[in-house]
């Protein structure tokens, strides 16, 4: 069986803080809200479009109805889908650490909690799309992050098996996610999680894609040897 590793996206291997915090404020605005800057938006994105808006306008001291939330996610999916890859990129080092699991045989897979045609969407305008095996966002299955379930069945879409896979990503529902897997898994630590992943018990830590490889091995050598 090949190994499998799974990446979560925003925050993890895209950084996509810029396009979702200026869609973000588009909408807050359109509600004749103020903008959120920037560095306190940050810390706000990982958890869906749905919670993003929910934290923008608790920073604004303000509410809104169901419906009204409702009509902001619909408007903020529409304006970030047409708006998708304007400033996000990958993280440095993410192609090469792809193409070196690749090359050794790994299956590559994403789980994330952005929506699953938005997630395909953003990698293809990046050219990243045809690299994975599997791409799973929050809608793909019956639960998200950080139901376990999301993970495993992540894996098993890619082909490969939980016994044999290794997560990565940048937030305590990642870490979550991996531990109620019982999959290890190594954490960025340039994600957007307003905690320091550290403080999260990751199994190993990293701080740029250079050092993925490494990481892998010392966390399961036996799988990075068939790999």
């Amino acid at each position: 069986m090949r190994p499998t590793i799974v990446f979560d996206l925003d925050g993890t291997l895209v950084d996509t803080a810029a396009d979702l915090v200026a869609t973000l404020n588009v909408i807050l605005e359109r509600e004749g809200l103020d903008a959120v800057p920037y560095a306190e938006a940050v810390p706000m994105v990982g958890h869906g479009a749905r919670v993003l808006i929910e934290r923008g306008l608790a920073a604004n001291g303000a509410s809104r109805e169901a419906a009204i939330i409702d009509r902001m996610f619909d408007d903020y999916i529409a304006h970030y889908a047409a708006n998708i890859a304007l400033g996000s990129r990958p993280f440095p080092g993410v192609v090469a650490a792809l193409d070196a699991f690749a090359a050794r045989g790994w299956l590559l897979a994403v789980c994330t909690n952005k929506l699953e045609h938005l997630s395909l969407k953003l990698l293809g305008e990046l050219g990243l799309a045809d690299r994975f095996d599997a791409i799973c966002g929050a809608d793909t299955f019956l639960a998200r992050k950080p139901d376990p379930i999301a993970l495993t069945e992540t894996i098993r879409r890619a082909g490969g098996i939980a016994e044999a896979a290794i997560m990565v990503g940048d937030s305590r529902t990642d870490i979550d996610t991996a531990k109620a897997a019982a999959i290890p898994v190594v954490a960025v630590d340039f994600g957007y999680t307003p905690v320091p992943v550290t403080e999260l018990g990751p199994d190993i830590v990293i701080s740029h894609y250079d050092d993925l490889v490494a990481a892998v091995a010392q966390l399961r050598p036996d799988l990075f040897a068939k790999g």
